[in-house]
């Protein structure tokens, strides 16, 4: 998905700009011909990238330089700013680089640079002969992709016990079921990707069977497959409304069938009941009202997402979806399920020719559980990712990674930290054990309602205070989640940059006030 064409803004970088308008670490817009160019100075070096990420096109003058990388404020993907390489999802293709020259005090932007191919790390020489990876969500991708790019060329397989090739999940529940994306941008990569990249896709398959000495997993259709090294990247499946089996059908929301099914009945219905207020019970009930359903959504909390974001948020998202026609049962359970309506705990019947339930996710373990790798709510790894099991790896979110900021063991339920884990697990399976690199990424997640974003940075299981600055009524704040004086999470609403300087700084230690 990119950005709408827009005007281009900023100077003409062919006629050039004087060398002293661009500062040490400046970012400046500009353009050549109809693409917009952004230009900076880099520890002393003129250099000139794509300004638009490549994810959904957001816009990289916005963003942040960190370490030699410019970060963009969206979603937090990083772009080597000298080889324009993607550093980090949940972008997959560079920027382009442009040729620069500074001469008589004066830059300018010529021709783009030819795109370089990575070099091919010296630690990732002594390597498995093959590698299976099982699970085709955010972090099996994400591993397959990093693999080749750092250039292993061993047998790379994915095995996907869903139909499809990787796609897009976070947008299931947002442009994707409000019907502002095409079907056409849900697939991460094209279907000839895989095949021109060695990279073997086994879909529709479930694993029964992991022989962790003999090294081969069983799937399904009797069929095994033998490894070198293994990620386990499983994910999570819904949780199922409790109780007896309803009398009308209860949509949950995984997969790209669940989406598609859920579009079909919301075609032929006028009201939708959702069940849960997480954020994808909420993020689906924005996408049916952007449909035209009347929606109603039913928790048992006193606020939405008051465990995760606290009663400050809560509040604002709940009036932002109340502006927008949502109600609210919130105290309330659904006691029953029939044909066409919906009866609370306390007798209230509530018409619905839709129902969706978002009551949360379970990590996938049982296969993992038989094959007697140490689990406990998830699959326990150590801080370079790897399961008691030599050589096999877990990632995502049925992954529980020691925190070294919190120094917990958790599990993250988010999109693009299961992309980084799995970009983090690639390179050290494949790695000398000496050689590898503890993960201790600070998670990031963002989620929408409507056109508002909220960004989330860190993690706080537990807080002893919360600190707003801003007004999040205008939806221009940030909140801090503070433990014992120290910073353990920040969300901001309207404030992009802000959270990706927050970010930069939870990465350098313990962070003290906003």
């Amino acid at each position: 998905m990119s950005s709408e064409s827009a005007p281009m803004t900023g100077p003409d970088l062919t006629k050039g700009v004087p060398s002293a308008d661009l500062a040490e670490g400046e970012l400046l817009l500009g353009h050549v011909g109809e693409e917009p160019v952004l230009l900076t100075r880099d520890r002393g070096e003129v250099l000139a990238v794509g300004a638009r990420c490549t994810h959904y096109g957001g816009p990289l003058a916005e963003g942040l330089m960190v370490d030699g990388a410019i970060r963009c404020p969206w979603h937090h993907a990083a772009f080597d700013l000298r080889t324009g390489q993607n550093r980090r999802p949940p972008a997959l293709d560079p920027i382009a680089c442009w040729e620069v020259a500074e001469r008589n005090g004066r830059v300018t932007v010529s021709a783009p640079k030819q795109p370089a191919a990575p070099p091919l790390p010296p630690r990732y020489t002594a390597r498995p002969e093959s590698v299976l990876i099982l699970g085709g969500g955010a972090a099996g991708h994400q591993a397959a992709e990093t693999l080749r790019r750092d250039g292993y060329d061993g047998e790379v397989t994915i095995v996907e016990a869903g139909p499809f090739a990787p796609y897009d999940r976070p947008n299931l529940s947002k442009d994707y079921l409000a019907g502002t994306a095409e079907e056409a941008w849900i697939p991460l990569r094209a279907d000839d990707f895989y095949p021109a990249h060695g990279i073997g896709l086994v879909l529709g398959r479930r694993a029964v069977e992991l022989d962790v000495r003999e090294r081969t997993l069983r799937l399904d259709d009797g069929s095994e497959h033998r490894f070198g090294a293994l990620l386990i990247a499983t994910g999570a499946e819904p949780v199922p409304l409790p109780g007896p089996e309803p009398g009308q059908r209860v949509y949950l929301l995984r997969s790209l069938a669940d989406s598609r099914a859920i579009i079909a009945a919301a075609d032929a219905a006028k009201r939708a009941v959702v069940i849960g207020a997480s954020f994808i019970g909420l993020e689906v009930a924005a996408s049916l009202r952007a449909r035209g359903l009347e929606v109603t959504v039913v928790a048992p909390e006193a606020r939405p997402l008051e465990k995760v974001l606290g009663p400050e948020l809560g509040d604002m998202i709940r009036a932002l979806h109340e502006a927008k026609g949502v109600v609210f049962r919130l105290g309330h359970t659904a006691k029953a399920i029939g044909k066409s309506d919906v009866t609370l705990d306390d007798g209230e019947v509530l018409p619905a020719g839709l129902v969706v339930a978002g009551i949360g996710v379970r990590p996938v373990i049982a296969l993992a559980e038989r094959a007697g790798l140490t689990v406990d709510r998830g699959i326990i790894v150590d801080r370079f990712l790897e399961t008691s099991a030599p050589g096999i790896f877990a990632a995502g979110d049925v992954a529980r990674w020691p925190d070294p900021r919190s120094g917990e063991l958790i599990r993250v339920e988010h999109w693009v930290f299961a992309q980084r884990q799995g970009q983090a697990a690639a390179r050290n399976l494949v790695a000398d054990p000496s050689s590898r690199r503890p993960f201790d990424v600070v998670p990031f997640f963002w989620s929408r309602h409507y056109d508002l974003s909220v960004d989330y940075t860190g993690y706080a299981g537990r807080w002893d205070r919360i600190v707003v600055r801003g007004d999040l009524a205008a939806h221009d704040a940030t909140v801090a989640y503070e433990a014992e004086g120290r910073v353990l999470a920040a969300a901001t609403v309207g404030r992009d940059r802000e959270n990706l300087a927050l970010e930069a700084r939870l990465e350098q230690g313990a962070l003290h006030g906003l």
